[in-house]
């Protein structure tokens, strides 16, 4: 009798599979423009903190009328530091304004898709986006992949990059910084290629050399056991040139 296989195994949801948000310091998100209003406010960044499963440290910022809230920390943030919101805030480094504030060859960060749901794009390490142009509503930004976006101008978004670029750069070195560095994150590592496992473990295993040694394409509605390979497949084969 065959064993379940990895994909089977993560569908159960047990613990190994089960993302450590319990870790979670917190959503990294503005505030909702109903508690900010039409005003520019001007708040103070608390205190710096690590999140765990993130690469980008998180600012903490409460402003002076009390509210409080997380957001993606831009290279140059300090404790202390006087961060503004709203479309009368200065040009500078870690403000937060929406886009028909922001001049044109900007870049940006923590970027909203819709205005009001917190910021979507560009918050990872070191990627950042630039501000193209600006026409009546809209607004065409130039996103990290390079490609070009049109969104609502009034979209929020942060002056600067976002702080930890270069984190890839340091190499792991031993097995045990993989296992710390993927312990916080929802993703199960070690991950075992099937052709490597037992034909009793995986649909590929087995055989004197490492190979699939069936056809890997397989249906959309294969049975659990059997979907395993390229589901669903738009195509296979060479491509004709």
């Amino acid at each position: 009798m065959g064993k379940r296989l990895l994909q089977q195994r993560a569908g159960r949801g047990s613990p190994t599979f089960r993302s450590p948000s319990h870790l979670r310091v917190a959503p990294a998100r503005y505030p909702p423009i109903e508690k900010l209003g039409e005003k520019t406010i001007v708040g103070y960044v608390e205190e710096l903190v690590h999140d765990p499963g993130r690469w980008t440290p998180l600012a903490k910022i409460v402003t002076v009328n009390g509210i409080e809230f997380y957001t993606i920390a831009v290279e140059g943030l300090s404790k202390g530091q006087e961060v503004m919101i709203g479309s009368e805030a200065l040009m500078s480094s870690g403000n937060i304004l929406p886009l028909r504030a922001i001049p044109e060859g900007t870049k940006i960060c923590n970027i909203e898709r819709r205005p009001g749901d917190g910021g979507k794009i560009a918050r990872r390490a070191g990627s950042y986006a630039v501000l193209i142009s600006k026409s009546p509503g809209k607004a065409l930004i130039q996103l990290p992949s390079g490609k070009v976006m049109e969104l609502m101008d009034l979209c929020r978004a942060t002056i600067g990059v976002p702080a930890g670029a270069g984190r890839l750069e340091k190499p792991l070195l031993k097995a045990g910084a993989a296992y710390h560095k993927y312990k916080v994150t929802a993703r199960k590592w070690p991950r075992v290629r099937g052709v490597a496992m037992n034909p009793v473990s995986h649909k590929f295993g087995g055989g004197s050399h490492q190979s699939e040694s069936h056809p890997t394409t397989v249906s959309r509605n294969a049975p659990p056991g059997r979907k395993v390979g390229h589901i669903a497949a738009r195509r296979t084969g060479l491509k004709k040139r």
